[in-house]
Formats: structure tokens, C-alpha cells, sequence
């Protein structure tokens, strides 16, 4: 049995500055021994969510094979998502949509992070409630500890991190 653990590392974020790419960097720079992590780039190569096109037992794009390889692949998962006119941005939901009908997610540790700036008034609180409603939906094991909202102006980001 192996004492590593590897945690996944999802931004929902697309834009090269993210405060929320910077701040998995960071964590993924201080990780203590033992924990492997690695960062999924993957998303916006992810076509539309449509059921018709996640047939049970059936072949899937190839970019949402590899979405569930990786999440397969990993122990845990560590998000860190922007909120966007008060929800999760669309490109976000839409990869979660995706984690649906694989089921990879069903069980596994969860925990995420928003970094939130003053263009969300409410801290970010709305995207941290969707993301809490669809992982209760998929039965993943959300770690309340792991689960913040981080007030940040994008001033003070570590973005070179």
C-alpha cells in the first residue's frame, strides 16, 4: 500500500491570470512529502455536456475520457473556482456536468478554495453554494475543513507563483 496520495488540482477558472490558477499553484508548490499533486489543463477541450453523448458503457470525447482518467487517477480533489454573476462559471459547470455519469467522483475527498475580489460582492458565496449542491449530488466526500472563501484583491495575487 502506498503512503502517497495524489490530489487533483482543478481551476475553474480559463483565463491565464487567475487568482484561482495562482493559488493552486501555490499549494501545489508547498505540498508536504507524500502528497503528488497535479493540475488538470484540460477544460476547455471539453465539448458541450449532452446525455446523448455519455452513453452507459459507451465511448466518450476523447477529452472527457481524459477528465475521468485523471480524476480516476486521483485520491482527492482540490478546486479552486471563481464565482461568475453569482453562480459557478459555465465552462466549470459544464466539466462538473461531465463527472456525473462517470462517477469518479462518488466518494472521493473534495475540498475547494474561491478567491473571490471585490467583482463579487458576496464573497463568492453563491459559487461556493452550487459547488457544494452539484458534490452532494455526485456523493463525493466533501471535506468542510478543505471548503473556504479567501477575500483577495487580484493586486495581491501571486501570480508568477
Amino acid at each position: 500500500m502506498s503512503d502517497i496520495c495524489r490530489i487533483l488540482l482543478i481551476s475553474g477558472s480559463l483565463r491565464v491570470g487567475s487568482t484561482n490558477g495562482a493559488l493552486l499553484r501555490t499549494a501545489a508548490a508547498v505540498a508536504p512529502v507524500g502528497i503528488v499533486t497535479v493540475s488538470y489543463e484540460g477544460m476547455r477541450d471539453l465539448p458541450h455536456f449532452n446525455p446523448d453523448d455519455d452513453p452507459v458503457g459507451g465511448p466518450v470525447h476523447r477529452a472527457v475520457a481524459d477528465l475521468r482518467a485523471r480524476l480516476a487517477d486521483a485520491n482527492a480533489l482540490l478546486i479552486c473556482t471563481p464565482e461568475y454573476a453569482g453562480a459557478l462559471p459555465g465552462s466549470f459547470k459544464n466539466l462538473l456536468d461531465w463527472t456525473v455519469g462517470g462517477g469518479e467522483t462518488y466518494g472521493m475527498a473534495i475540498g475547494w478554495v474561491n478567491v473571490s475580489g471585490p467583482a463579487a460582492p458576496t464573497g463568492a458565496a453563491g459559487a461556493h453554494d452550487s459547488l457544494r449542491s452539484v458534490l452532494t449530488y455526485t456523493g463525493s466526500d466533501i471535506v468542510e475543513a478543505a471548503c473556504v472563501r479567501i477575500p483577495v484583491a487580484a493586486a495581491r495575487s501571486a501570480r508568477t507563483v
